[in-house]
């Protein structure tokens, strides 16, 4: 949701005066206080697609959102907000709203609003700045592009009249060289426990054109690629059973395991659990063992998942969530690219409690060396992927 203002020059400093204002604009971060002349002001701006006040008051809180106001130096009204939202454990930054009042437009406030997210941005480490804005709104659109924001999507049906929103994506921490991402399609896991079904099925998409992941493709399989338990009784997929069933649905697949045996044991107290488990993984090695899925008892390293893309393949890996929300519970995301500074992923959870939506957890850029760390689980410092490639036709 975006009210810019129309003009179209270079964005100036984030504090100090601003050429065109009447006087001087001061910035400053937005605290519980404020919550009422916010809501006053998003009421004034948008008819529709609003931020509530306890949205107002969740953001002024929340450590992964700043919300920063301009304000006349007399007498202190509030001339406009912006908010932008920090993904944790990646380089992505997300300006989420932006508004200014009508009786202040036309004097470059909105861009002295961007410059102060993009330079906060930029102060926590972030690479990239996203927003949205709808296919109406051609003034914020003309401005974001002379701004420098490129469009590199849709989302659908996103606004509440069911419009589009246009994607756009600005590099605001430049280093040497930029990722080319794969055209991959993004797939949102609709069960707390099927990230691997949908890392897979985004894998599965991006090798034929023909395939869309769908719910009833999540939930089979999961149940032919379950193989552990989770505290709420729900099963998660390991890396043997996922291979097997893009096997079955005609996909190649090689499989790196840091560990012999049934993984995620340590995680469960239960003998009679133990057993199941063990007795799923000895299963799970009889399939394999009828099949051309290669299994390498290594983790996979950074060389292998570039030369893997490089290829035209997909990799599939097992992470530890900790980095990103810290829990520390195994989770499988798709790479849909690597350079040389970051990994960029498609993950399949959307946390929609922390304002995400599904386009905030697609091509997420994460520092090199934080994936590597995020690539172990559990006291074992298990290392997990897939590397999912089409078929060789029969010879």
């Amino acid at each position: 949701m975006t009210a810019s203002d129309p003009s179209v020059t270079p964005p100036p400093p984030a504090s100090g005066a601003v050429p065109g204002l009447s006087a001087p604009a001061r910035l400053r971060k937005a605290v519980r206080a404020d919550v009422a002349a916010l809501v006053t002001l998003e009421e004034r701006c948008f008819e529709t697609d609003r931020l509530s006040r306890r949205s107002f008051n969740r953001l002024v809180q929340s450590d992964t959102a700043w919300l920063v106001l301009a304000e006349s130096e007399t007498p202190g009204a509030l001339l406009g907000y912006a908010v932008v939202l920090f993904h944790r454990g990646t380089s992505l930054a997300r300006l989420y709203s932006i508004a200014v009042a009508e009786d202040a437009r036309g004097q470059r406030i909105a861009e002295q609003l961007l410059s102060a997210c993009e330079q906060e941005a930029t102060a926590r480490g972030k690479v990239f700045m996203r927003l949205e804005v709808h296919p109406a709104n051609t003034a914020a659109l003309r401005l974001y592009e002379r701004l420098g924001y490129r469009r590199f999507g849709v989302y659908h049906d996103y606004y509440e009249d069911h419009a589009d929103a246009l994607r756009l994506e600005k590099r605001v921490l430049h280093y040497p060289h930029d990722a080319a991402h794969r055209a991959i399609p993004f797939y949102q896991q609709t069960t707390e426990f099927s990230c691997g079904p949908a890392a897979l099925m985004m894998a599965m998409a991006a090798l034929s054109r023909g395939y869309r992941p769908n719910r009833s493709d999540e939930l089979r399989i999961w149940r032919e690629a379950t193989t552990i338990f989770m505290t709420s009784g729900h099963g998660g997929c390991g890396p043997h059973g996922l291979a097997l069933a893009a096997w079955r649905r005609g996909y190649q697949a090689r499989v790196f395991v840091s560990q012999e045996g049934p993984l995620f044991l340590e995680g469960v107290r239960q003998p009679g659990k133990k057993s199941v488990l063990q007795q799923v993984h000895a299963d799970f090695l009889t399939d394999l063992a009828a099949t051309d899925v290669e299994v390498t008892l290594s983790g996979i390293d950074l060389p292998t998942l570039r030369q893997a893309l490089a290829r035209g393949e997909i990799p599939v890996v097992l992470i530890s969530t900790w980095r990103f929300d810290q829990r520390k519970a195994p989770h499988w995301v798709t790479v849909t690219a690597v350079d040389d500074r970051f990994v960029y992923i498609h993950d399949p959870d959307v946390d929609e409690s922390e304002h995400r939506s599904a386009f905030d957890n697609q091509y997420l850029p994460i520092e090199l060396a934080s994936f590597g760390k995020s690539m172990q689980f559990g006291q074992q410092r298990l290392r997990a992927a897939l590397i999912i490639a089409r078929r060789r036709p029969e010879e």
